[in-house]
């Protein structure tokens, strides 16, 4: 039996992640994910798949992150009846993510037709909340360390990969061969989520390299964050944190609390301004057994930040001149209600940015990150004079070393190893590594290139 991968998102990017396996008459496809950053990136979620979305068997999802299920609804839209697998509070934190995209992409056109500003006439969703809501219907649970049976005589196991809740790698097994897709592969030693688990044997792995060209700086994440918000509140200052609604903003609430525990911070008020991030947090208590936090330390961890949850009061929280933390959505800055607050805030020296992971090409966290001052956001140029803080050992992304630590937990080398969603450098950086250090020896594919499993 020929066994095929396709890159069709997540190739020479880290977003857009859609990876095709063909075997015999099956066909799965891992993960179903947007395309972000850039407008050229963007652009590619408007291009019809070069597949029949009707010929797909299964989707298997790696986690909930948008980058990874953000196109579910078009592929089902498009035809896409089969089943979706994915763990149980993977479901459940893809359910909030898809209807917040579903309704983002019904307000950007009708926006667009309001104003006039689209070429096309008239501009419409991506999709919308009823194919979402279609989606949905699709979803199949799979608990982790359970196999499962699939389309056309394929088994599937999930493993914890460490990213966010829920999120697992996933290892496909067709006959004899077993090929594995790393997801989003997680910290090691982080405080609220598990440790990856290692994978004991592939064929082929499939594996990602978002930070393959990077180590995390080896310091106490939440002293790092502590010291920001001191130093910022002396100044008699705010701190906008532009975080990931899932996964970002649940592991800053509880670094705020341990600190708060350890009587640190004072009573600076934190607030959480994002209607995804509070229902994410409801989400942690209830999936106790997906992490690490005692029920008490949850709920603590839970209670420790007032929750924004309409327009009119995330506003009034703009114009509040009071010290404060804003963890706010979204966490590379592209939209959401953090843009407002970084206008509001973002021409104060007292006042800080603190971005807590990482950022895309095209991004405005990216250029705010690399040192540019002056940013648009909605349609006006805005001079930031904030300091602006980068603290990447708050990162969900295992960094290079960690990545070659989880790799290095399989008994024998794969025939094959695939090295997807990272930057060019980065992908090109993990394969120097790979290479040398594990002596395997690894393919970087493009878009759309199709590789054979030996």
């Amino acid at each position: 039996m020929t066994i095929t991968i396709t890159s069709l998102g997540g190739a020479g990017t880290v977003t857009g992640s859609k990876h095709l396996l063909d075997f015999g008459s099956g066909r799965l496809l891992i993960d179903c994910g947007l395309f972000q950053g850039t407008k050229a990136l963007r652009e590619l979620n408007w291009q019809a798949l070069p597949i029949d979305p009707r010929t797909v068997d299964g989707v298997v999802l790696t986690h909930a992150h948008l980058d990874h299920t953000g196109y579910l609804p078009r592929l089902v839209k498009n035809g896409f009846r089969g089943p979706i697998y994915a763990t149980p509070s993977t479901i459940d934190v893809a359910k909030l993510i898809l209807l917040d995209s579903a309704f983002l992409q019904e307000k950007d056109a009708e926006l667009a037709n309001r104003y006039g500003y689209s070429r096309h006439k008239p501009a419409l969703p991506l999709y919308g909340k009823h194919d979402a809501q279609q989606t949905f219907e699709l979803f199949q649970p799979v608990d982790f360390h359970r196999p499962k049976a699939i389309a056309r005589g394929a088994e599937l196991l999930f493993r914890r990969a460490g990213h966010i809740l829920g999120a697992a790698t996933a290892e496909i097994r067709v006959g004899e061969r077993v090929i594995v897709f790393s997801g989003d592969v997680g910290r090691f030693n982080d405080p609220v989520l598990p440790d990856p688990e290692p994978v004991p044997a592939a064929d082929c792995l499939v594996v990602e390299s978002t930070y393959g060209n990077r180590t995390h700086d080896v310091v106490d994440a939440a002293a790092a964050l502590g010291a920001v918000v001191e130093r910022t509140v002396q100044r008699g200052g705010t701190v906008v944190i532009p975080a990931f609604a899932v996964g970002r903003a649940q592991s800053l609430l509880y670094h705020l609390w341990s600190l708060r525990e350890a009587g640190r911070l004072g009573l600076v008020p934190i607030f959480v301004d994002s209607p995804m991030a509070i229902n994410a947090t409801d989400l942690l208590c209830r999936h106790q057994d997906d992490h690490k936090l005692t029920g008490d330390a949850c709920a603590a961890t839970c209670n420790i930040a007032t929750y924004v949850r309409d327009a009119e009061s995330s506003k009034k929280l703009s114009r509040n001149g009071m010290p404060k933390v804003i963890i706010s959505a979204s966490g590379m800055a592209t939209g959401g209600r953090v843009l407002h607050h970084i206008k509001a805030f973002g021409g104060d020296p007292a006042n800080t940015v603190l971005f807590s992971g990482f950022q895309a090409v095209g991004t405005r966290g990216r250029a705010l990150v690399e040192g540019e001052r002056e940013v648009r956001i909605h349609g006006e140029s805005i001079r930031i004079r904030a300091e602006v803080a980068d603290l990447p050992a708050l990162s969900a992304h295992a960094d290079a070393n960690e990545l070659l630590r989880w790799m290095g937990g399989l008994r024998q080398p794969p025939s094959r190893t695939i090295i997807v969603h990272g930057e060019p450098d980065a992908a090109a950086a993990l394969q120097s590594r790979v290479e040398r250090e594990l002596g395997w020896p690894c393919v970087i594919p493009e878009q759309g290139q199709r590789i054979t499993v030996e």
